[in-house]
């Protein structure tokens, strides 16, 4: 996931001191979850990165997790979408410092699914519900503080199940659009 490995310790060895480390979030969120926990954590906190994002999202949950250490351990993150970036990949998208978007790159807004693989009891069910709908509606506002845009857009974007391309995030104020070309002279190194 990361094109230079990190040690515990956040330290690289000398001829890697080139510039922020970089991830690749890829696939689905849930199946990276710990590879991805484990790279963020190899970021010293208040260190850079580069995350490109391909994603079409996961769970909500670990969509929080990634939140929390790129917030709460003050990474500067930039962000990447060289593909799609959707459903629970908007936020930690959204905890980027800074977010790069191409023409092409595609965002699928939609509200929470609930989804249970379980066989569960009538009760358990009610509980999960009423959990659900509270979580739907904290991160849904969470999403909206963390792209910084405006609320009537976004939410609008959520209740259609909108797909918004790269161009129109620029257009919304939520990222900076590029093309194509190499990103050496954007990038921090």
């Amino acid at each position: 996931m990361a094109a230079r490995d990190a040690s515990t310790n956040g330290s690289r060895p000398p001829e890697e001191d080139e510039g922020p480390l970089e991830i690749a979030i890829v696939g689905d969120l849930t199946d990276n979850a710990s590879e991805l926990t484990d790279r963020l954590l190899g970021i010293p906190p208040g260190g850079e990165c580069t995350i490109y994002f391909d994603s079409p999202g996961g769970s909500p949950y670990c969509a929080m997790s990634l939140v929390s250490l790129l917030r709460l351990r003050d990474t500067r993150a930039t962000a990447v979408v060289t593909g799609e970036c959707s459903s629970a990949a908007l936020w930690p998208f959204a905890a980027c410092r800074r977010r790069i978007v191409t023409p092409y790159s595609v965002f699928l807004f939609h509200p929470m699914k609930w989804q249970s693989e379980e066989h569960i009891g009538i009760r358990e069910a009610a509980e999960w519900s009423r959990h659900f709908a509270a979580l739907e509606r904290e991160m849904d506002v969470l999403l909206c503080d963390l792209l910084g845009g405006p609320e009537d857009l976004i939410n609008d974007w959520i209740r259609t199940h909108r797909y918004v391309t790269g161009r129109e995030m620029a257009e919304a104020g939520l990222a900076e659009l590029v093309s194509l070309e190499p990103l050496a002279a954007i990038l921090p190194r």
